[in-house]
């Protein structure tokens, strides 16, 4: 087999989360074969994406290799079991998305039609009662899943809050052990191939050339390469998630860690709260057309846990994506392929999902188009799928009558997720591809808790007899109620994976 034409050299450009997680996955799986070279400039901010993630950021770490403990050590890392939503559906209303599943496998019809079966039959049991992980959180407690599935643990699920900078910085150290050449600089101009329209190579400031085959924009909202140099444009889903703004406040650390991330409605956008070994996250997502800096960094550090740490920090942003991440010898991973607000933590994934594609679809030097337009209709896919997820947080609301909140109730969506809502409403069914990121415990925390209740269940459900069905829905909520007070609390669990701070 000819491998004369195959990728010898990647150049990616720009440092932070995206650019370490990309020179870590690939200096990983090539070894040497691939010669990767990262450009960035200490002088150029990174926006620091992402310091909450969903339970898919264990498939980069195994990837990667990384050890649990020695991450939770070098990243301040706290265990994630879910997200809190307060004063969203209504003020004084809050619900919980849980990592994991609700209830248990049973045979049969899928466990929420058997739960929605039950309680149109008068079983008194609310979905929180039957998720081990919601349970756990409200307790402040945390366990690991096992695989053993007659265990009630094994319907769990967990993520991570991490200092973002400590995890570049983290990944960073492994990559250039690993053989990945870093190089100091910004950059001047690009070189293009007349023929192709390929990207050549890079000149920094100081006149040094960085030469390669496949070249990886990690260069942020500025999009350098992506935008910049290939001319791909971006869809703007503003009209959808009208939220422009964030102002980030680190504060000092209070009590015991609560195991979950904390995101509260506020008049133009919501306050993010996420509970790291050395520190508080803290940050206000707003819209700018409803209120100023001024006025969104007040509201923040009126509502802070502790003493603020540093002086607020804003950020710009548009919520879109762009159709062609993947343009000829350039692939767009992180915020220069696309931009959703953090609502769902889903920064971190929409990197490792980026890198993932990339490597599934990995090309040789003549970047086949067909890879390409793979790579873009999968991404596409995801970016869309999340995009419907986060909308449907915004626009279910009944309780708040502030401006943002009246546009988001009252706004057209996206037919698909109309389609999704109206399906979920008559049959409680839940219509996924098995590539959607946000899975069916996913959809059903939110919509249940956003207000939006079934009608009818699937018609499987009524093979089950349902005095048997009502006792086994029952059981599981008891067995739920009796496991979550014999679990350790989080920060003794985090202790004996770390050892004491």
């Amino acid at each position: 087999m000819q491998t004369t034409d195959r990728v010898r050299r990647v150049v990616i450009l720009g440092g932070g989360t995206a650019g370490w997680m990309t020179a870590a996955a690939l200096s990983r799986s090539f070894g040497t074969t691939v010669a990767i070279t990262l450009l960035e400039s200490d002088t150029i901010g990174t926006v620091g994406v992402g310091e909450a993630t969903i339970p898919t950021i264990h498939w980069f770490n195994e990837l990667v290799g990384i050890d649990e403990a020695e991450f939770l050590r070098a990243t301040k890392a706290t265990f994630k079991l879910g997200i809190e939503f307060v004063d969203w559906t209504a003020p004084g209303h809050r619900y919980f998305h849980p990592f994991g599943q609700f209830g248990a496998t049973l045979p049969g019809v899928a466990f929420h039609h058997r739960w929605l079966k039950a309680q149109a039959e008068g079983l008194d049991v609310s979905l929180p009662a039957l998720s081990l992980a919601t349970q756990l959180a409200a307790q402040g407690r945390f366990a690991k899943p096992i695989g053993d599935a007659r265990s009630i643990l094994s319907t769990l699920g967990y993520a991570y809050h991490f200092d973002a900078g400590l995890y570049a910085a983290f990944l960073r150290q492994r990559s250039e052990a690993a053989g990945v050449t870093r190089i100091e600089g910004t950059l001047r101009h690009v070189e293009r191939d007349r023929e192709t329209g390929f990207v050549t190579s890079l000149m920094t400031e100081r006149g040094e050339r960085i030469g390669g085959d496949l070249f990886i924009d990690c260069s942020g909202f500025r999009a350098l390469l992506i935008a910049g140099q290939m001319g791909e444009g971006y869809d703007d889903w503003s009209h959808w998630l009208p939220c422009d703004r964030a102002v980030a406040v680190p504060c000092a650390r209070v009590a015991a860690t609560t195991p979950f991330t904390r995101s509260t409605a506020r008049a133009a956008g919501w306050q993010w709260r996420i509970p790291l070994q050395h520190r508080t996250g803290n940050g206000y997502v707003y819209a700018s057309r409803h209120l100023s800096d001024d006025e969104a960094a007040a509201t923040l550090l009126t509502n802070l846990d502790g003493e603020p740490l540093a002086e607020p920090r804003f950020l710009r942003f548009t919520a879109g994506t762009r159709r062609r991440p993947w343009r000829g010898n350039v692939v767009a991973i992180g915020l220069s392929a696309g931009f959703l607000e953090p609502l769902e933590s889903t920064s971190i994934h929409l990197i490792q999902s980026g890198i993932t594609k990339l490597l599934t679809l990995f090309p040789d030097r003549d970047c086949d188009p067909a890879l390409a337009d793979r790579f873009n209709t999968v991404f596409a896919r995801d970016m869309d799928g999340i995009r419907d997820f986060l909308i449907l947080h915004y626009h279910a609301t009944s309780g708040r009558s502030e401006p943002l909140w009246t546009q988001c109730r009252t706004m057209a969506l996206p037919e698909t997720l109309v389609l999704r809502e109206e399906q979920y409403r008559r049959s409680g069914r839940l219509i996924l591809d098995t590539d959607e990121l946000f899975r069916d415990a996913s959809w059903l925390a939110v919509l249940n808790g956003q207000g939006i209740v079934a009608q009818g269940y699937n018609p499987l459900a009524d093979a089950i007899d349902s005095a048997t069905n009502r006792a086994q829905v029952r059981q599981i909520a008891d067995i739920v109620a009796r496991a979550a007070p014999t679990l350790p609390m989080h920060d003794a669990a985090l202790a004996a994976m770390i050892g004491p701070a």
